[in-house]
């Protein structure tokens, strides 16, 4: 996105080729920017300038890009020709409301299906820069705004009631765009504000991206709860924001290890080496809880493993990811034997660790679609007395590509059936 918006060109290396990824760089294809790659992943991209898209001939397909969707509707807010979002059945549930009230604020012409998508963005004259108090935490709202304060006059402001992924922001800055970040304590809590100016150009760069952690705390996870495990990933991004997995993880007593740590364009780099260890439950502070949203599906199969009760509040975000990730992970982990309970925000967890034996029965799980569920559980396999088989897999294409061969080349028993 932002080499799309910038003058000159950008070149990315380390590019993951999954779905997400892909259609996000067709709708910028669709809107007149020249894309080469991914090849080899790298990807080269010749930037049009803040005012330089055209009108798509089509509807912009974000296939099941939820990130995509919401940062575009920030984005598109700001241009001068009518665009339409759509995505696929499984994007076309996920609540949108979020992020097109507070750019509605700002001036934008945005409606939606009930709060659904598609989402149709009419253009907007003149939009205005607003002070955004975020009422959740959530990076893709943030980013949404932030984008339409590309276009916005004035200055926008986003004020989060905890600190949540900065990607954006750092990404801003390596495009040579000026980011204020601010933290203050406001009724004994700490809130950051990040503020920016509205006109300021991209200036084309390089970007080299790290390995995931959300796709690492698979292998994370695994080898904690495998007995005799010792497994080295390597060249993975651990950018603060980031590492709330790794924070709790160790909280319950994993034996993980960041070495050769490093900083490769603006993110912190480091190797992850990470033992067998005994997990033991843990109430994870919620602080915590906004640098791990994404995790959390593997997150509570180590959970699961772990001995003694692990509970996680102030979660409701996983309440309206691609799936009710906390509904339907209970559903999961009690068909295979798990004792828990749920509320709104989050679910205590009565760990079966203490011993290296089975912790899940075998059996069969629906993923409803969710490529995070599905590999959580392709995980919670290596503890099970009997196979696990995992329904409606498609998805995991989406943030994943690789990732049977991968989990294979690590030792799990895993296999593809069409």
């Amino acid at each position: 996105m932002f080499g799309a918006l910038a003058d000159g060109v950008t070149e990315v290396s380390g590019f993951l080729s999954g779905a997400d990824a892909l259609s996000t760089r067709d709708v910028f294809r669709q809107m007149g920017v020249h894309i080469e790659g991914p090849e080899l992943g790298r990807v080269r991209i010749e930037g049009v300038g803040l005012h330089g898209l055209k009108a798509p001939g089509a509807d912009l397909d974000c296939g099941n890009a939820g990130t995509a969707m919401r940062l575009l509707m920030g984005l598109m807010a700001g241009q001068s020709f009518p665009t339409t979002l759509i995505g696929d059945e499984s994007l076309s549930k996920r609540p949108m409301r979020r992020v097109s009230g507070p750019l509605s604020e700002m001036g934008a012409r945005i409606t939606t299906r009930d709060g659904l998508p598609p989402v149709r963005i009419e253009p907007a004259p003149d939009l205005r820069a607003i002070t955004f108090r975020m009422p959740v935490a959530s990076a893709q709202v943030k980013s949404a705004v932030l984008l339409a304060g590309l276009y916005a006059r004035g200055q926008t402001r986003v004020i989060e009631p905890e600190v949540t992924r900065d990607h954006s922001e750092r990404m801003l800055r390596a495009f040579g765009v000026e980011v204020s970040i601010e933290r203050q304590r406001e009724g004994g809590a700490e809130q950051q504000i990040i503020s920016m100016q509205g006109g300021q150009r991209l200036k084309a760069t390089r970007i080299d991206v790290p390995a995931d952690i959300s796709s690492a705390a698979f292998f994370l996870v695994a080898a904690s709860i495998a007995p005799g495990s010792d497994l080295l990933l390597e060249h993975v991004g651990v950018n603060p924001t980031r590492t709330g997995v790794l924070d709790i993880l160790r909280l319950m007593g994993a034996d993980i290890t960041l070495e050769n740590p490093r900083e490769v364009g603006g993110e912190p780099v480091a190797d992850l080496r990470v033992r067998h260890a005994p997990l033991k439950g843990i109430a994870v502070p919620e602080h915590l809880v906004p640098l791990a949203i994404d995790e959390f599906p593997v997150l509570f199969v180590a959970a699961a493993c772990a001995q003694g009760r692990t509970v996680v509040t102030g979660a409701e975000e996983l309440r309206v990811k691609e799936s009710d990730r906390i509904a339907v992970m209970a559903e999961g982990l009690q068909a295979l034997g798990i004792s828990l309970s749920t509320q709104p925000d989050g679910m205590s967890i009565e760990g079966k660790g203490g011993q290296d034996g089975p912790v899940f029965s075998g059996g069969q799980i629906q993923s409803h679609g969710d490529h995070r569920i599905a590999m959580a559980f392709a995980m919670a396999a290596l503890r099970a007395a009997a196979p696990i088989r995992i329904l409606d897999t498609l998805n995991v294409a989406t943030s994943f590509p690789g990732f049977v061969t991968l989990a294979r080349q690590a030792g799990l028993d895993i296999v593809e059936q069409a």
